[in-house]
């Protein structure tokens, strides 16, 4: 049966993200999880965040001798979910073999990116890396003109995840790691916006932000999390 709501469960396959909501002082599960929750423990070392990417933040990095805060690994948990939800429409998408032309070609070349994005926040999260909840995109990898009004509001509503987290990351190698992200993020809005002849900025001259409430109430919408 059809599920139309993203639970803790769906996104929490190995119970990482339940216990690490428990594990907080000072806050319920309920409350730590409206304020950013999706955590597990610190242990990831902030040193070993994506490879290259910290070799170019090396000033920032901290001594491996320190452990990513709690919220750090929540906020890289709750990007994954996103990038495997991103990552799962392309891919499927280009297999579905209906996308022609520059669409076609934007599908390529996003799949690619997404792919990376994944594979790269799971090697930072090393063994507290969730699992891929399962995907039903409804049709809208088939049809270039869902496939693309899709497409825009997915990477509209990443860019506005990303940001909407960067004032509370502490770790300077997982905020470059981010940002490093948004911008791609926002490369792929603005050339899907072009595709379909919208506006490719359309918070104007400066985006807005949404807190992780707000963008799991939107993906929870789409229906395109199965249980």
């Amino acid at each position: 049966m059809h599920q139309n709501h993203l639970t803790l469960e769906m996104v929490d396959r190995d119970g990482a993200i339940a216990e690490g909501a428990e594990a907080v002082a000072g806050d319920s599960r309920a409350d730590f999880l409206r304020k950013a929750g999706l955590a597990a423990g610190g242990g990831l070392l902030a040193s070993g965040i994506l490879g290259g990417l910290a070799s170019r933040a090396a000033a920032a990095t901290p001594s491996p001798a320190r452990q990513t805060p709690a919220s750090d690994v929540a906020i890289l948990k709750y990007a994954l979910t996103l990038e495997y939800l991103e990552a799962a429409f392309y891919r499927e998408a280009v297999a579905s073999g209906r996308i022609h032309g520059a669409a076609g070609a934007f599908a390529r070349k996003v799949a690619k990116d997404e792919a990376t994005h994944v594979a790269a926040l799971r090697k930072a999260l090393g063994a507290q890396a969730q699992a891929s909840p399962k995907f039903d995109f409804h049709g809208t990898t088939r049809s270039r003109a869902k496939f693309l009004e899709t497409s825009y509001a997915l990477e509209n509503t990443g860019v506005s995840a990303y940001l909407g987290q960067a004032g509370r990351i502490k770790t300077p190698a997982i905020l470059l790691t981010a940002a490093s992200i948004v911008t791609v993020e926002a490369r792929h809005s603005g050339a899907v916006g072009e595709l379909l002849g919208r506006n490719i900025s359309p918070s104007g001259a400066f985006d807005e932000g949404k807190t992780m409430d707000q963008v799991l109430t939107i993906v929870k919408k789409t229906g395109f999390v199965k249980a």
